[in-house]
Order: C-alpha cells, then sequence, then structure tokens
C-alpha cells in the first residue's frame, strides 16, 4: 500500500503596499523643488526685507536727512550718525524713563512669561498623554476648546480680579490681591493665555514617542519622574525649543497684555509701551522712533537664529503619524 504525500501549499504572495508617492504628490514635490520656485522664494524674501531694511538705513541717518529724502537716498550721499541710538536708549525725561529702562523691563517680563507656561505645559502633557485616569480626555478637549476663546474677552475680568478680587453676593470667594502695579499680574496673565496652545503641541508631540520606549523603562523600574528627566524630556527638546521661540516673540511684541495690566506704571512698561508712545498722533522724531524700533527687534532675530535648527523640527511635531 502506498502513501502518497501530500503536495506542499503554496505560498500566497500578498501584495506589499507600494511607497512611492502618488502621481499628484510627486507632481507638486517638482513643482516646489523647481528653479522657478526658488527664484520666487527668493524675490518673495527680497521684497518682505525691504521695509527692515529700510528701517535699518533710517536709524543710522540724521534727522535733517529722514525729513528731506528717502532712505534710499542714502547710498548717493552716505552720512551716518549714532545719536538716534544714543537719544532712544539714554535720554530720557522727568516722567518719561529712557528706552534702556523700558528695554530691561521687556526682559524681566518675557523670561518669566516664557518660563512659567512652558514649565506647565510639559508636565500637564506628560500627563496627559501617559497616565491613565478617567476624564483625561474631557480634560484634553476642554483644554483644546480653550483655545477658541478670544484674548480680548478676558482682559476685564481678569483685570478686576486682580485689583478688587473675586466677589459673589456677600460672599468674598477670593480677596483682593493687591498685585497691581507689579509684574505679577503680566506674568499670569501671559502664562494663563499661552497654556491651552502649549499643552496642545506639546501632547501631540508626546504622544509620537514609542510606547515600548515607555514600558522598557517602567519594567526596569524607573519611576514617572526618572522616565520624564531621562527619557521623555531630551526626546522633547525640539519641541519645547519651539513653543519657547513663539512665546518669547509673542510676549516680547505684546502691547496690549503690558499696557492692561501694568497699571499705567512706567517702571514695569514693557519696550512697546514706549514705542507706542513715541510714535504719538504726528508722527514727529522719526530718527528715533527707527533707532527704537530696531532696538526692539534686535533680540527676536538672536533668539530665533539661535535656536532656528530646533524650529522645523518642533513646528511639525505631532503634524504626521508615523
Amino acid at each position: 500500500m502506498s502513501i502518497q504525500a501530500d503536495k506542499p501549499a503554496k505560498k500566497i504572495k500578498v501584495a506589499k503596499p507600494s511607497k512611492e508617492p502618488s502621481a499628484g504628490v510627486k507632481k507638486m514635490k517638482d513643482a516646489f523643488s523647481s528653479p522657478w520656485a526658488s527664484f520666487a522664494a527668493i524675490v518673495i524674501a527680497i521684497f518682505w526685507t525691504i521695509p527692515t531694511f529700510g528701517l535699518l538705513v533710517s536709524s543710522f541717518r540724521p534727522e535733517l536727512d529722514i525729513n528731506n529724502s528717502g532712505w534710499w537716498t542714502f547710498f548717493l550721499s552716505p552720512n551716518v550718525t549714532l545719536e538716534n541710538y544714543e537719544s532712544a536708549l539714554f535720554q530720557g525725561t522727568a516722567v518719561t524713563p529712557p528706552l534702556s529702562q523700558y528695554f530691561f523691563n521687556s526682559f524681566a517680563i518675557t523670561l518669566p512669561a516664557a518660563i512659567f507656561p512652558l514649565t506647565l505645559a510639559v508636565f500637564a502633557a506628560y500627563a496627559l498623554a501617559w497616565f491613565d485616569f478617567k476624564g483625561k480626555n474631557f480634560i484634553f478637549f476642554g483644554i483644546f476648546a480653550l483655545q477658541v476663546i478670544p484674548l480680548q474677552m478676558s482682559l476685564v475680568p481678569l483685570l478686576q480680579l486682580f485689583a478688587k478680587g473675586l466677589v459673589f453676593g456677600d460672599s468674598v470667594l477670593i480677596p483682593p490681591l493687591g498685585i497691581t502695579g507689579t509684574y505679577i499680574p503680566i506674568w499670569i496673565a501671559h502664562t494663563i493665555f499661552a497654556l491651552p496652545l502649549a499643552i496642545f503641541l506639546m501632547h501631540n508631540f508626546l504622544r509620537q514617542i514609542p510606547r515600548e520606549l515607555i514600558e522598557a523603562a517602567r519594567v526596569d523600574g524607573a519611576g514617572w519622574f526618572s522616565l520624564f528627566r531621562q527619557v521623555v524630556f531630551p526626546l522633547s527638546i525640539p519641541a519645547i525649543a519651539s513653543f519657547a521661540i513663539f512665546q518669547f516673540l509673542w510676549v516680547w511684541n505684546d502691547l496690549l497684555v503690558g499696557l492692561t495690566f501694568g497699571g499705567g506704571v512706567k517702571d514695569i512698561a514693557p519696550l512697546t509701551v514706549r514705542l507706542a508712545e513715541m510714535v504719538g498722533t504726528r508722527g514727529s522724531n522719526w530718527e528715533v522712533l527707527t533707532a527704537g524700533a530696531f532696538i526692539s527687534m534686535i533680540v527676536p532675530l538672536i533668539v530665533f537664529f539661535a535656536l532656528q535648527r530646533y524650529f522645523v523640527r518642533g513646528l511639525l511635531a505631532g503634524s504626521v503619524k508615523g
């Protein structure tokens, strides 16, 4: 009796999904990488930079030249002076301090107003991304929804809270805080306004960290804080640096919050408040105004170029998957 061996089953070949981009994506990629696209980008960049360059040239021109001719005539008859910067930085009045005082006020406002929300947002996003507790999705969506509330709607309630406290009927829920005329209301306001977006961006970035990496660290005995310090934080530096740039530029260039919560006190007013006063209603003293405007631009430019290698990486955090 012969036993017929079963034939081995044929292997079924499964077609692997093609990783090649579609024709539309490839066509768009070729269009944006073409020489014409590069030429258009260069032209746009040049036109975008011309006003700033004109501001720089005007800041070094004497008052008489600024009043009599345009900044482009500087190249025909160059006449350079540093008196504009000297007047803007060091000359003040009995009522108005010099611009250098406002310059340091802006630093005193911007650094804490960038560090506070960033610190709170990183820890909050870490908890929402990796801790398991009831209601975390509801909390996250609630924080995300806060971004649609206009900043201007909360200025008056916050100002009343800082100045008068919170009173409901005859009950005093929060007594007057007595912090008006200091930096504290400005720090708190900037922190509150920045937290929703900061938590949202950091949460999206932290969720991209492989779960296997987190679980391996937990198996090795790492606590949640050790895990954050040794694994999560080093991987989050691009996103942290990116938001730090955004927040620093936002606070440094802000006029509304500093003017509203500063209480009109010159000793704590930011640089933008003084620049708005220098503009005036008639546009006089152009030479000092151009110097002051360029002084206010120096610090943001230094911050941006110092952290630009993290900027694009952090800007794309959470925008793609995989």
